[in-house]
């Protein structure tokens, strides 16, 4: 475990790979951390890149400031991070608020996102009146009054079935609620439309057939907001589809890296 201590928070992170390879750096969901991404990671040629995985505030191991954030704290955050860990230029792969996270990050900082992924995510997330609904529901009953409806809308109903998901449910459910509700503020108070559409980079977008949290006509939508951005969907898979599907998952990102960053 590796702590990064920067002026607002303390962020756990980890390395992977290869430490002078091409940094692809990771940003996770609302209520998962950064083993969301074992399963890539692991299928990734590890002698070619610098894996740099983290767990935004609020979420793992890192410390848990008091909700309300924004989404320029959590990029704010980000950008220390990779100051302190000497990153200057990367691949950015976002899922969900992650996602979020990466688009903000590439239009503040251009010259930082080489390359952008964008996993089941939107530029605009939900209306701010049912994250608000969200938060006074976790408020009043902890997240575990809504576990079971948010990983429906996580993964498909095969998926549901397995014994792996009762990990997921257990990591979603022993989230610190202030950082859940913390982010549930960020995600509820952005809209990234104008920002995104000012993007001049690669960019791939992930859909999972079966996510419900942020629907394939949504995440379509925000890739097609970056010129000459390319779109795949993963099928039998819901929001999380690096966790379903991970070989597929993978051959998407590195079809991405030959073909379109040519590394």
């Amino acid at each position: 475990m590796r702590i990064a201590r920067l002026p607002s928070v303390d962020l756990n992170w980890r390395e992977d790979g290869n430490p002078a390879g091409l940094p692809v750096v990771f940003a996770n969901s609302l209520g998962t951390d950064l083993r969301l991404w074992d399963k890539v990671v692991y299928r990734l040629p590890a002698s070619e890149f610098r894996l740099i995985r983290f767990d935004k505030r609020g979420h793992g191991l890192s410390s848990c400031p008091p909700a309300p954030y924004s989404m320029e704290d959590l990029v704010s955050d980000t950008e220390q991070f990779l100051d302190l860990i000497g990153v200057e230029s990367c691949i950015f792969v976002g899922l969900s608020i992650g996602g979020m996270i990466g688009q903000l990050l590439a239009n503040r900082q251009p010259q930082r996102v080489r390359a952008l992924v964008l996993s089941n995510t939107g530029a605009k997330m939900g209306e701010a009146t049912m994250w608000q609904d969200r938060i006074a529901r976790i408020r009043e009953g902890g997240i575990e009054c809504l576990a079971d409806p948010i990983l429906e809308r996580w993964f498909s109903k095969a998926f549901l079935e397995t014994e792996e998901c009762t990990a997921w449910r257990n990591m979603l459910t022993r989230t610190p609620v202030e950082g859940y509700i913390g982010c549930c503020e960020a995600i509820a108070g952005t809209d990234l439309t104008d920002q995104t559409s000012q993007l001049r980079l690669p960019v791939l977008g992930i859909a999972g057939t079966d996510d419900l949290a942020s629907p394939p006509d949504l995440v379509r939508a925000t890739t097609g907001l970056v010129p000459g951005s390319r779109y795949v969907e993963i099928a039998d898979a819901g929001h999380l589809p690096c966790v379903e599907q991970p070989h597929h998952f993978t051959n998407h990102l590195m079809s991405f890296f030959r073909e379109d960053l040519h590394v």
